[in-house]
C-alpha cells in the first residue's frame, strides 16, 4: 500500500498488533483550524480518482478497511477520524457539534485540495459529510450512501435514553454501553466481529476520555425543537437536492436496521430520486460488514462508470 503526505500519526503504534495487522494504514494527523487534531488514512496513488468515506457513531476509520484495502490500488482512499473518535483528540474544551464535524472534514479537503471525489457516508457520517459536501459542492463527483439521514426523523427510544444526564455519561462512558449494544444490534452476522475485527472497534474506546465522543455525538442529535443543530440538518435537507440532483449516486441500505429503517430510504428516493438502489434484505444497520461482498463489486463498477459530460 503507499501512504501519501502529512505529518505521520504516532497513535496508529498503540493498537493491539492484532489490530494493526488488519488495519496496517499508520495514518497523518492534520491541525483542523479550530485546533484539535483529526488523523485521517490517506492511501492509495495520489493522482487517481478519490474516495472519501465518512463513519458514524460509534465507529472509526477502522469501519471502512476492507474497502480501502479493495480499492487502494486503484484510488485515492481518504478516510478521517471524526474529533473524538478512532485516533483522533478528545478535547473537553470542542463543541462536537455538527457544523464543527463537517467543517473540519472541509478543512481537510481543501487542505489535500482533493477534487472528483466520490463521497462515501454511513450513520451520523450521512449529516456531516453532505453538510461538508454542501460546502465545497465543485469537489463531489459521486455520492455514495449506506444508511443514514440528513433529515429530522424519529429518534429510537434507546438513543433518548442515552442522551439523559447523569445516565448518558454512565452507560456511554463509563459502561462502554453505547459501543456494547452497536457491537451487538448494528450487525446481523457477529460472527463477522469475532478476533481482531471485533477488538478493532474497541480499541480506541478503552477509557472514559477516550468514549466522549460518542456521547457528544449522541447529544447532538437535534431531539429537542430548540437544539442548536436543527438548523445545520434544515439547511443539509434543503442543500442536497440542489447540489447534488445531478450527481451519480448510489444507496446501499441493510433493511433490518433498526435505527435507519427501509422508511428512511424512502425518504432518500424523494430527495434524491434518480440514485440507484441497492437493498440487502439481510443485513442490519453496519451494512458495509454484512454484506460487504455484495457491495464490492457493485460499489467498483459505479465508481467505474464514467462521469457525464456537460451541463
Amino acid at each position: 500500500m503507499s501512504e501519501n503526505g502529512g505529518e505521520t500519526s504516532a497513535r496508529w503504534a498503540e493498537l493491539p498488533e492484532e489490530v494493526r495487522e488488519i488495519y496496517p494504514w499508520r495514518g497523518h494527523d492534520f491541525r483542523t483550524p479550530a485546533g484539535p487534531v483529526l488523523h485521517y488514512v490517506d492511501a492509495g496513488p495520489r493522482d487517481a480518482e478519490v474516495m472519501v468515506m465518512v463513519h458514524g457513531n460509534p465507529t472509526w476509520s477502522f469501519y471502512w478497511r476492507e474497502y480501502i484495502r479493495a480499492f487502494e490500488g486503484t484510488h485515492r482512499c481518504v478516510v478521517p477520524d471524526h474529533v473524538g473518535h478512532g485516533l483522533s483528540d478528545r478535547p473537553t474544551d470542542w463543541s462536537y457539534r455538527l457544523e464543527d464535524h463537517a467543517k473540519n472534514l472541509v478543512a481537510l479537503i481543501e487542505h489535500l485540495d482533493l477534487r472528483n471525489i466520490t463521497l462515501m457516508v454511513h450513520d451520523w457520517g450521512g449529516a456531516v459529510g453532505f453538510l461538508a459536501a454542501c460546502d465545497c459542492p465543485e469537489r463531489i463527483a459521486r455520492v455514495v450512501v449506506f444508511n443514514t439521514s440528513v433529515f429530522l426523523d424519529q429518534v429510537p427510544l434507546s438513543i433518548r435514553i442515552a442522551r439523559l444526564p447523569v445516565f448518558g455519561e454512565l452507560f456511554v462512558q463509563g459502561f462502554n454501553g453505547f459501543l456494547g449494544a452497536a457491537l451487538y444490534w448494528s450487525i446481523a452476522d457477529r460472527a463477522r466481529l469475532a478476533g481482531a475485527v471485533g477488538a478493532g472497534y474497541k480499541a480506541p474506546y478503552r477509557t472514559w476520555r477516550g468514549r466522549l465522543g460518542h456521547l457528544k455525538f449522541i447529544r447532538d442529535i437535534p431531539v429537542e425543537a430548540d437544539h442548536p443543530t436543527h438548523a445545520a440538518i434544515a439547511r443539509t435537507t434543503r442543500e442536497v437536492p440542489t447540489h447534488f440532483a445531478k450527481t451519480p449516486t448510489v444507496f446501499f441500505w441493510g433493511d433490518r436496521d433498526f435505527v435507519f429503517t427501509p422508511a428512511f430510504l424512502e425518504k432518500w428516493r424523494k430527495l434524491l430520486p434518480h440514485g440507484a438502489v441497492h437493498r440487502f434484505p439481510a443485513a442490519s444497520h453496519w451494512v458495509i460488514e454484512d454484506a460487504r461482498e455484495e457491495i464490492l463489486p457493485l460499489l467498483r463498477a459505479f465508481v467505474s462508470t464514467p462521469l457525464p459530460t456537460g451541463p
